[in-house]
């Protein structure tokens, strides 16, 4: 399988983490590229016409995108524990923990594509705020449930700790730490998982 890529992606680091975490990352090849919102990638857009990424090529040329779709396809491709559970509340706890997690990105990455992208005399500062007020409402929504995650590894946390990844590497002035300690307390242990520092944003 071929998982088009950017090391700097929250987005393809998830389905990485995922990967390595039910040992399929054998079988996903990486294909890099240069990617910007507004110069159109040929390659990729072969495979996924919105030119997003990750965008993964099955063996068969059938192509699945974006994170969540990839991510609960592979959950079905191993026999270890599910990454997705079944049903239940666990189910709808970790799919909305999953939701949380990738708005924080959206919003992260949009305000970042305002200010590293856009042309200065351009940017719109409110905007720039805006997003940055949904994250920091998210986090804060993260921190009064930071207590119970204990040691749930599901699509869930994997999202939350990508999108904080995320944070730590584009808004290391953000200050979310200080303002979220339990939550950057359960990070730091979960960044140490093998699967996410293989995966680091470079």
């Amino acid at each position: 399988m071929k998982l088009h890529a950017s090391p700097a992606s929250p987005y393809v680091r998830k389905v990485r983490v995922v990967a390595v975490e039910t040992g399929l990352a054998d079988r996903l090849e990486l294909v890099a590229g240069e990617l910007s919102p507004v110069k159109p990638n040929a390659t990729l857009n072969a495979s996924n016409p919105l030119g997003k990424i990750p965008a993964l090529v099955l063996d068969d040329g059938t192509a699945l995108y974006d994170s969540r779709v990839i991510c609960e396809y592979l959950d079905t491709l191993h026999a270890g524990s599910r990454m997705f559970p079944g049903s239940g509340a666990a189910r709808w706890t970790a799919l909305r923990r999953q939701a949380l997690a990738d708005g924080i990105l959206d919003a992260a990455v949009s305000a970042r594509y305002e200010t590293a992208l856009r042309p200065e005399a351009l940017r719109w500062a409110d905007w720039v705020e805006g997003q940055r007020g949904k994250f920091r409402r998210a986090l804060d929504a993260l921190e009064t449930e930071a207590g119970n995650f204990d040691e749930t590894l599901d699509i869930g946390t994997i999202a939350i700790g990508c999108a904080l990844g995320y944070l730590d590497f584009r808004y290391p002035d953000d200050g979310w730490r200080g303002r979220c300690p339990e939550l950057a307390k359960w990070f730091d242990g979960f960044a140490a998982r093998p699967s996410m520092k293989s995966t680091a944003p470079s």
